[in-house]
């Protein structure tokens, strides 16, 4: 199977709209000082760039969250 640019692309914008609803009701800096990271990265993230591996592989281990449902949305957004 051959993965195309759109698709991939289509992937992306949905982040932003994931870790937002990963966030909840914290405030960005809340949520930030949660993850141990600065709170301009949060906003960045979720103003559409994309996160570094470092930020993703901290919030799958801190907040339980699925990688493969935050990037690609299959599955359940928390681990069990």
């Amino acid at each position: 199977m051959r993965v195309t640019k759109g698709a991939i692309d289509r992937h992306k914008k949905q982040i932003p709209t994931r870790l937002a609803q990963v966030r909840g009701r914290r405030s960005q800096r809340a949520f930030a000082r949660d993850l141990g990271v600065f709170q301009q990265n949060v906003n960045r993230y979720e103003n559409g760039t994309t996160p570094h591996a470092d930020f993703l592989i901290t919030l799958a281990l801190q907040e339980n969250i699925s990688l493969d449902w935050l990037l690609l949305g299959r599955g359940r957004p928390r681990k069990r």
